[in-house]
């Protein structure tokens, strides 16, 4: 399906935003901390080549442009542990909700809160692995979906409790999908890489402090899982971007609660592929896409 093993988007030294493969240093799998990559040239969904082309990285963008995103699909309650914490019970089915493709962002922008979300206290964390969907898939058995992932990423969803389940009329969009509220990246690990997505740690550290700290094993609907689920009769797209859900630790299951503050830094971080590294920031901030 790809050629390439990590790919990421970033703007070089010479000024052009390009895809590539990125050069990690020795001694780390951190795509953010990458500083070179062959350029790729043709459509990371189809015929592309990584070329010969190297260029210096200045900045690492969202790893997929937007005109590159068809739809971003979110899981809610997906941890065991969370839904616990949560006091809600485990979900039969997938709990399905979307973001616009305005919440995505890039690994290390700003996390700009508007004014509607600085009413009231309720603004959290929510560290998730990322599955980007590489080929079209309708109706796939479980035992085949993860032929359809192109690879996969680390994302935080920043939610706000008080729109999500007091202002929000019943739904979740409303608390989850202001613009740049799904930062991701720092690049995408292909799937030869990533064979098993049901064995990584993932965490979150809020100003330098551990606040999640859990593994992929405790989902209650692994990736495979909920590709199936969300196939049967609805078609997944390439480029088709699936958050997968957050472990426990949230800022909303706590007591008392631990709610995002302006200048707080939130680094999500998922093995073998590294962090984002996010500052909420109360004034107005574009993603860069």
């Amino acid at each position: 399906m790809s050629t390439f093993s990590r790919l990421i988007r970033f703007l070089a030294k010479d000024g052009r935003t390009y895809y590539g493969d990125a050069f990690l240093p020795s001694g780390t799998l951190d795509i953010g901390k990458a500083t070179q990559a062959r350029v790729i040239r043709g459509d990371i969904f189809g015929k592309h080549d990584v070329t010969e082309q190297i260029a210096d990285v200045r900045l690492l963008l969202a790893p997929l442009a937007r005109e590159d995103v068809k739809t971003v699909r979110c899981l809610g309650l997906n941890y065991e542990q969370h839904a616990r914490e949560s006091k809600m019970p485990l979900p039969k089915y997938p709990v399905l909700f979307y973001k616009p493709v305005t919440a995505l962002a890039g690994p290390f922008d700003g996390i700009p809160v508007p004014a509607p979300a600085q009413e009231a206290e309720g603004l959290d964390f929510e560290c998730e692995l990322v599955a980007i969907i590489g080929k079209e898939a309708r109706d796939v058995p479980e035992s085949q979906a993860l032929d359809h992932v192109l690879g996969y990423a680390v994302g935080n969803d920043v939610s706000h409790r008080e729109w999500q389940l007091k202002r929000g009329g019943g739904q979740w969009a409303l608390g989850k999908g202001f613009d740049g509220w799904a930062p991701f990246g720092p690049g995408i690990v292909s799937s030869r890489l990533i064979k098993d997505p049901q064995s990584l740690k993932i965490s979150t550290q809020l100003n330098g402090k551990t606040v999640q700290d859990s593994s992929t094993r405790d989902m209650i609907f692994g990736v495979a899982a909920m590709i199936s689920f969300l196939s049967q009769g609805t078609t997944l797209l390439p480029g088709d971007v699936i958050f997968t859900g957050t472990p426990q630790g949230v800022g909303s299951g706590r007591t008392p609660p631990l709610w995002l503050r302006d200048g707080d830094i939130v680094e999500v971080n998922l093995e073998g592929i590294g962090s984002c590294t996010n500052k909420v920031e109360y004034a107005l901030s574009k993603p860069k896409l």
